[in-house]
């Protein structure tokens, strides 16, 4: 399972009204459209957002989806690639639409909404940015775990996801996080040493080498202890089966598919 089956079976799915709630209320499915968005792929793009009208179509979906975290910026962002058709930059501009409720529309439940505590970081209504990253020595699995590791520790990292192929990692951060604090960060596996990927205005991609801060990166300390992947309980549900069951019961299974995917993939 890749990026390219992951949204297709999102878009898809999400093309059944009997399906869009339970997308929505996966934070892992509605972060990891999120983070299509960004992808370099614009098949992906294209597939992220037409997913993403499907589930805008009901009125009740769209406070959600706003305040994911990252949404809005991802659309914002969309606007200004060069490498994306405009006719998907149009599915974003709708979604845009779909998204901003009319200025007269403040009912007090949606008030009362807005002193709710949020007790997790993918539900707050926050900006994040997102940012592209060339690693030079990101050749295996041994780096991609050395990677991975010092990204963990980055306090302000939302999430990331790798293309070992073409050495980049692509990670959402919050806005506030200096890109220079990943490169510090990274440049302490002593294998590796990352550079920024931007776009010019002619649409060309360009190596922008980051400096690492000589001050202390701010690290996440206390981090949760994983299920080694040998022992791990999900691992049996990386095998295709096609369940016997009812065409519900179908569905939901490669929702649950996607999720396992997004979740082994990124980091919340």
């Amino acid at each position: 399972m890749n990026a390219v089956s992951v949204v297709t079976h999102l878009r898809d799915l999400a093309s059944d009204p009997l399906n869009r709630t339970s997308i929505v209320r996966d934070k892992s499915c509605l972060a990891g459209l999120i983070l299509f968005l960004s992808h370099q792929d614009e098949y992906v793009v294209e597939s992220a957002l037409k997913a993403l009208i499907y589930l805008c179509e009901d009125p009740a979906h769209c406070g959600i989806i706003r305040n994911e975290l990252g949404m809005m910026e991802s659309l914002e962002n969309l606007k200004n690639r060069y490498d994306i058709d405009d006719e998907v930059k149009q599915l974003g501009r709708r979604i845009q639409i779909l998204l901003n409720p009319p200025a007269h529309m403040h009912t007090p439940e949606t008030n009362g909404k807005k002193n709710k505590p949020c007790f997790f970081a993918t539900s707050c209504n926050k900006r994040a940015k997102t940012v592209t990253l060339y690693i030079h020595g990101l050749c295996d699995a041994e780096k991609k775990h050395l990677c991975e590791e010092a990204l963990l520790k980055v306090k302000g990292v939302i999430s990331f996801t790798f293309q070992i192929a073409m050495q980049r990692c692509t990670v959402r951060v919050k806005p506030d996080l200096e890109t220079e604090c990943l490169a510090s960060a990274i440049a302490e596996t002593r294998v590796l040493r990352a550079q920024q990927v931007i776009r010019s205005e002619s649409g060309n991609e360009i190596y922008v080498p980051l400096h690492e801060m000589n001050v202390t990166v701010e690290k996440n300390l206390c981090l949760p202890d994983y299920l080694p992947e040998e022992v791990s309980p999900q691992k049996d549900l990386d095998k295709a089966v096609i369940p016997t069951g009812s065409k519900n019961d179908c569905q939901g299974s490669w929702i649950n598919a996607a999720t396992n995917f997004l979740s082994k993939t990124f980091f919340w």
